[in-house]
């Protein structure tokens, strides 16, 4: 096989064989190159620049015969036919939004919790017979049989399927005699009477002895921990990252495509879980100090908080995204007719999962529902509360994905939407995360067409964040800058509409006034994907309502979620047609409720049972088979829609300002 040496920015050689991708090379040397598109050549974020050497490009989309003189090429689609010299210009860094973490004080214990009536985790202090002559029983036997006693003596229910694994097992016998049979057992109880042994102490271990679990909300941008005293069911600390599979794709489906190449899936599987161990640590340090986690010795000492302490976690995030956490192929998901492998999971340990966690802990997969509605929402509307209300309700979840519930106690019905990445500022030509330096809100005068910007971290402006090109596009529509169609009106007596690289664009920022020295702006081919993107989720709005017959002006209070969410202006929503106008008292945000949903669900066995149960009775409506669905799409394709009586007061600003 013939090899050839790549060079990266002068300091790393590695070999590769003839025909090898510039992205592979680049990981064997330790490289990091962004693919947010999942190497499928789009986006062109890859590009690097081959100083020496050959490649050939298989593509050079967003590369402009310029670069491609200068020796540009984008790493995901150029192949190695010789020795080469690659100079990969600096990536982006991730920063996490300064007001990421939420307050711990924020979490309230959900009332009446109490360790021995609702947790899964049970303790049994055990003192069991030694073995004689005429009792010859194998330890394993002494063990359970001791354990099933204290629980019907105890009342905690009866448990007729014990089981215990091998590590243990290699363990208890030594861990018995030395203990002089004196032990504490913890277990992980299951359903159908049945639980498995996690731990064995010696002697008779202190009551409050740290028991730990975690929440665990793995979003497709966005992965939270929240650390929680089982005993308490306090919320000790939470923490929260970017997902770092998001250099291999900022949507689900790029991933997706990534997972199938080569050791794609692998490298997807470690990846998050480098983001939530990672996170894990971090919780675990944040919570050190706690004064609340005091030794049972009487002294004002504390314990180490150790990863071993972490005996439950429960895990949340979208059917994707827990495909990929445990290693199975995602494909179907994507391809018609869009089917999981699996919806609801066994519980796994920490050690199957790869958590650096207690290596026996008992880990829940929350279930979905379907391809694309997944262990988020349900958990998500557990949290909201909405399966258990009186009044019609819809619950929202806007970030990477959009996913929609309508429904109250009686029904439910769901659906997501295929919006894309653009309220993430994924695919803008100046989008970007909500991270320091984003513009975060826009106003416009109506008279000069002058923009006042508001910029996350007090800084220069970066770039354009969600809810910053949403307000954008709700102030040029509402000055007249933009007509309902999204079009720029190049006859304003302003210099801020101009005839850019793509077409015509709108300057926000001047070069002068921002961080990197070059204009912002946002482009025609930007606002069309930023209305594609509305257009999809009020169209699967009007579906799921249309699904049950119920009007939307019957929809009593709207919900909505995601991390995203809670910085959606109301007002600037409605106005582009993203949110169903409606008094904004009916609105309310809610934060991340799949994370506070794994909560209770890591608290409670009633809620975990609850969550099953939301997701058995909802309603999928797959919106692709949907015949009505590209009706209600293209109408929704106009600011803030082709039916402007279904935003009366929007009608009603327009005709005041006509």
């Amino acid at each position: 096989m013939v090899e050839h040496k790549v060079s990266f920015n002068e300091d790393t050689v590695v070999a590769v064989p003839a025909g090898a991708l510039l992205t592979e090379a680049a990981t064997k040397a330790g490289i990091f190159i962004a693919q947010p598109c999942g190497g499928q050549g789009r986006c062109g974020r890859c590009a690097v620049q081959v100083k020496e050497g050959r490649v050939r490009r298989r593509s050079t989309l967003r590369l402009s015969p310029e670069d491609v003189a200068a020796g540009y090429a984008l790493a995901c689609q150029s192949v190695v036919e010789a020795d080469a010299w690659v100079s990969v210009p600096r990536q982006e860094m991730l920063e996490r939004r300064l007001t990421t973490d939420r307050v711990v004080t924020d979490v309230a214990v959900p009332a009446g919790y109490t360790f021995e009536c609702d947790q899964s985790i049970r303790r049994f202090c055990l003192t069991l017979p030694p073995p004689t002559m005429d009792d010859q029983r194998d330890d394993r036997s002494r063990l359970l049989t001791a354990i099933r006693q204290q629980a019907t003596d105890c009342q905690q229910g009866g448990l007729d399927n014990l089981s215990i694994s091998l590590p243990l097992l290699r363990q208890l016998g030594p861990l018995l005699r030395a203990s002089n049979w004196q032990v504490t057992a913890l277990l992980a109880a299951r359903q159908s009477r049945s639980a498995r042994v996690i731990q064995v102490f010696p002697g008779h271990a202190p009551a409050d002895i740290p028991l730990l679990g975690v929440a665990i909300d793995i979003g497709t941008t966005t992965v939270s921990v929240w650390l929680v005293d089982l005993t308490s069911g306090r919320v000790l600390a939470q923490a929260a990252e970017y997902n770092r599979q998001i250099r291999f794709g900022e949507d689900v489906i790029s991933r997706v495509m990534y997972a199938s190449k080569n050791n794609g899936q692998a490298e997807l599987r470690d990846l998050v879980l480098q983001s939530i161990n990672i996170l894990i640590e971090r919780v675990l340090h944040k919570a050190a100090g706690d004064p609340h986690l005091a030794a049972g010795n009487g002294q004002a000492t504390r314990p180490a908080l150790e990863s071993s302490s972490i005996v439950k976690a429960t895990v949340v995030g979208n059917s994707i995204m827990m495909h990929l956490l445990l290693g199975i192929p995602a494909d179907s998901i994507r391809l018609s007719p869009f089917v999981t492998a699996v919806n609801h999971l066994p519980p796994f340990s920490g050690a199957e999962i790869g958590l650096d966690i207690h290596p026996e802990a008992e880990v829940i997969c929350l279930p979905g529902v379907a391809s694309y509605v997944g262990a988020d929402i349900t958990a998500g509307v557990l949290s909201s509360g909405l399966d258990d209300m009186a009044q019609v309700t819809l619950f929202m979840d806007i970030g990477t994905n959009g996913e929609l519930v309508l429904g109250c106690r009686d029904w439910l019905v769901t659906c997501a939407c295929s919006a894309g990445p653009a309220f993430e500022g994924a695919g803008m030509r100046d989008g970007m995360r909500a991270t320091r330096g984003a513009i975060e809100e826009v106003w416009i005068d109506g008279h000069t067409y002058e923009p006042t910007l508001r910029v996350i971290g007090d800084s220069k402006p970066r770039g354009l964040c969600g809810s910053g090109l949403i307000s954008l596009l709700a102030e040029m529509f509402l000055t007249g800058v933009i007509d309902k169609g999204g079009h720029l009106n190049q006859h304003l007596p302003t210099r801020r509409i101009r005839i850019g690289e793509s077409g015509p664009e709108y300057v926000v920022a001047w070069a002068d006034e921002t961080w990197h020295g070059r204009d912002i702006a946002i482009t025609h081919v930007d606002m069309d994907n930023l209305i594609r993107a509305k257009a999809a989720i009020y169209a699967g709005i009007s579906i799921l309502a249309d699904s049950v017959g119920v009007p939307l002006e019957s929809v009593e209070q709207v919900l909505i979620g995601g991390a995203f969410g809670k910085y959606i202006n109301v007002e600037k929503g409605v106005q582009i047609g993203l949110l169903p106008d409606k008094p904004w008292d009916n609105f309310k945000f809610l934060g991340n409720t799949a994370v506070l949903g794994a909560y209770h669900a890591l608290l409670s066995q009633v809620a975990q049972q609850r969550i099953h149960d939301i997701a058995d009775r909802m309603t999928y409506i797959e919106l692709s088979a949907d015949n009505s669905f590209y009706e209600a799409f293209t109408s929704a394709l106009f600011l803030p829609h082709t039916d402007l009586s279904r935003f009366p007061s929007i009608a009603e600003a327009l005709t005041g300002m006509a």
